[in-house]
């Protein structure tokens, strides 16, 4: 089996080609990363926005009995 490059300059030319095929391969990297970073910070913020509305709804259930045991206790004086 032969190797398609001879040395790691040769590598690194690919065949003339290296500005084209490294920045096809910066590019595609730099999406990736991106895309992966965007998901994470949706992520983050999914999970934040779940964790304030279970807040939320907890204080107006606790708002509720409050208010519901503040009326029992009126109705019996």
């Amino acid at each position: 089996m032969n190797p398609a490059f001879h040395s790691w300059a040769a590598f690194f030319a690919m065949g003339g080609y290296a500005f084209y095929v490294w920045l096809a391969a910066a590019v595609t990297l730099l999406s990736l990363f991106s895309l992966w970073g965007y998901t994470w910070w949706q992520h983050k913020q999914l999970f934040a926005d779940i964790q304030r509305r279970q807040a939320r709804e907890l204080r107006i259930r606790q708002a509720n009995q409050t208010q519901h045991s503040a009326r029992s206790q009126e109705k019996q004086q």
